[in-house]
Order: structure tokens, then C-alpha cells, then sequence
């Protein structure tokens, strides 16, 4: 399950403009990844991963059952700002989350524009109690064996980069394996992605085509998704006065990386916070 893009090539994407649509890029990078692996470990080398067949957390139970609900990220870097944490021990800072408080933790796996890596997430969660979420742009179910894998609880998929027949097939093959999901949208017009096999609804506050951010997509998006699915505000959560506020529209879950993963200590800054929600 080693990661085929190479260190040189990590950087070639590190910062890209706000005019250029950053997802289109990354999907594109993201199938030619995604093709090396499948030639390079077949599904049935995943299979038989010692991951493979534990049973999986329920984010969407930790989620309910929480008075705060924060996924905290492990994010070395995005598109938009560049290196955030270049250096940031993987072990540490997840093992720090859970032991602070987290509901559950997000680990990104791509490594071209955020820094991670496969070999992140397998490190991290033998020291992880809480569910994990692997963290990438998932465009073929072979993401879905490698998830389960390395260990996952749960994985992303993305409306914008889906249409609503692939969203349904990799929600239901996710649900085959074991796997919660979490669908992000972006605007109304993605709920209609949302389906049967759909465990948590995220609405990220930023645009992926341009990267900017407001948290007024969460609370316009609210009244539109059915209460069915356990709600998630996603990007740009830096107060907890902030969480509070998106607790009463009916939000669950509290997606946050950058506001943490910019510090020194990202569970300290964690910890702090959900001293503040308290």
C-alpha cells in the first residue's frame, strides 16, 4: 500500500491560485494515482490485510452520543495555504486528539496536495479509541478495500467530484465492507447525492473549485437535508462559540483541521477548545 507519487513530485502542487479549480486538478492526479495502485496491489493483497477484518467504529453513534462532536484533522498542508504542519508526527498528534477528547479524527491520505499518507493512517490507528475517517478523494471503490485495509471506520466521498449513480454504487459498497460514510456537499443541488447508505451528511463551508470559505453555507444548507442524517459542519470552525450556534440548527459533528494542525500542539489547541464549548 506504499504511496507511488514521489516527495519531489509532492511539492509541485503545494499552493495553487484561487482562479484555478483546484478539484478538477486533483481529480485528475487523483486517477492516475489511484491506477498505479491497482496494478501495484491488487484487492485481493488488501483482502488480506490484518485490518481487513475488524470491525468498524460507528462514527455516526460516537457523533450523536457526544457533547461536542469535534473531528479533529490530521493535515500537513492543503491547496489554498500551503504547508500548515510540515513536521507534525502523525502519532503524536492523533494519539494527542483522542486522549483530549475528540468524537473522532479525520487523517488525510493524499499526498500530492496535503501531505499524507497511507503509512500515516496505518501508523496512527493502533493508538486511536475513537473512530477514524480516511480522509481523501475517493473516485473508485478500490479506495473503499484500501480503507477498510488500512484500518478505517469511515470514508469521504465527495458530491462535487461524484455524480449521484457513483455516489449511490461506492455509499453501498462502502456499506458491503463495513464502512460509515460521510457525503459532503457543497450547495442544495448535492443533496440530491444522498441516499440509503448515506451515514453522516457533511456541508463543507469551502468551495473546492476555489477554496474560499464562509460558514454561512452551513447554516443555509441546514433546513435542506433530512434530519435522517446526522448533520456535519465542515471547514473554517475556528471558535466554539461558533460550534454552539451550528449545535442549535441541528449540526452534530464539527469537522476541524487547519484551526488546530496551525499550532504547535494541535491537541492542546484541541483540548482548549473543547474546554471553551463547556
Amino acid at each position: 500500500m506504499s504511496d507511488k507519487i514521489s516527495g519531489d513530485e509532492s511539492n509541485s502542487h503545494a499552493t495553487l491560485g484561487h482562479n484555478a479549480n483546484i478539484l478538477t486538478t486533483i481529480l485528475a492526479s487523483k486517477a492516475i494515482e489511484v491506477a498505479s495502485r491497482k496494478l501495484s496491489t491488487p484487492v485481493f493483497v488488501l483482502q488480506n490485510a490484518p485490518a481487513f477484518s475488524r470491525k468498524c467504529l460507528s462514527m455516526k453513534q460516537s457523533l450523536l452520543n457526544s457533547e461536542t462532536g469535534i473531528i479533529s484533522e490530521f493535515k500537513r498542508k492543503s491547496p489554498s495555504l500551503g504547508w500548515i504542519h510540515e513536521e507534525a508526527d502523525v502519532i503524536q498528534v492523533t494519539s494527542g486528539y483522542n486522549d483530549a477528547g475528540a468524537s473522532g479524527i479525520s487523517i488525510l491520505t493524499d499526498l500530492d496536495f496535503f501531505g499524507g499518507t497511507s503509512m500515516d493512517f496505518m501508523a496512527a490507528r493502533q493508538f486511536i479509541a475513537c473512530p477514524v475517517l480516511r480522509k481523501d478523494f475517493v473516485i473508485d471503490e478500490y479506495q473503499l478495500y484500501e480503507a477498510k485495509a488500512m484500518g478505517a471506520d469511515v470514508v469521504l466521498l465527495i458530491a462535487a467530484a461524484l455524480t449521484v449513480e457513483d455516489t449511490h454504487m461506492l455509499a453501498q459498497k462502502a456499506h458491503e465492507l463495513g464502512l460509515e460514510v460521510l457525503l459532503e456537499i457543497h450547495n442544495a443541488e448535492e443533496i440530491a447525492h444522498a441516499n440509503d447508505f448515506i451515514d453522516m451528511l457533511g456541508v463543507n463551508n469551502r468551495n473546492l473549485k476555489t477554496f474560499e470559505q464562509s460558514i454561512q453555507t452551513s447554516f443555509d444548507l441546514v433546513a435542506l437535508i433530512p434530519d435522517k442524517f446526522v448533520k456535519v459542519s465542515e471547514s473554517g470552525i475556528s471558535k466554539p462559540e461558533t460550534v454552539k450556534e451550528l449545535r442549535k440548527v441541528g449540526y452534530k459533528g464539527f469537522l476541524m483541521g487547519e484551526n488546530f494542525m496551525k499550532e504547535d500542539n494541535p491537541a492542546e489547541a484541541l483540548a482548549r477548545f473543547i474546554t471553551g464549548l463547556k
